[in-house]
């Protein structure tokens, strides 16, 4: 004759507490994502998170440069006509943003909204006048003169 030492009900609440406790563990090991950063042109759109993020802190200054000549893991492609969409999160828009194009600061002044459009003919000439294949376009997040998150994307032109 088997006796069981514990009625149904006490065996129900046990594994649901085990649930819960092994619920909150994993919770606790995980690391909160960074803020996203999305391009869209036409039905095509790609997101990433930020390549060099601290939680809203700034990066230190040894670590802007290596940080902005890191590849971009995400590509899309872009014709001269196509509009390009950049859309951040709330957060990185409340600091403010500006574009870096293959490393180098693209803009003056942080844009500090959610959306935005540039036009595609505007990533493929150089400094120099020549047109390129590809870009790589960073945005960058800034909390006064500090920058605090760096997110890449290539583009590449379509033909």
């Amino acid at each position: 004759m088997t006796v069981a030492f514990f009625s149904g009900r006490a065996r129900r609440a046990g594994v649901a507490l085990g649930a819960v406790s092994a619920g909150l563990l994993v919770l606790a090991a995980c690391d909160k994502p960074t803020p996203l950063a999305t391009v869209t042109v036409g039905g095509d759109s790609i997101n990433t998170e930020a390549s060099c993020y601290d939680d809203g802190k700034a990066i230190p200054e040894t670590d802007i440069q290596p940080c902005l000549n890191k590849k971009a893991d995400k590509t899309i492609e872009i014709g001269m006509d196509d509009k390009v969409r950049f859309g951040v999160d709330p957060e990185i828009a409340d600091n403010g943003w500006t574009l870096f194009i293959n490393g180098q600061q693209a803009e003056q002044e942080p844009y500090k909204k959610t959306y935005r459009t540039i036009p595609g003919n505007a990533f493929f000439t150089s400094q120099t006048g020549e047109t390129t294949s590809d870009t790589q376009v960073s945005i960058v997040e800034t909390s006064g003169k500090k920058l605090t998150g760096i997110w890449h994307f290539e583009f590449k032109k379509s033909s």
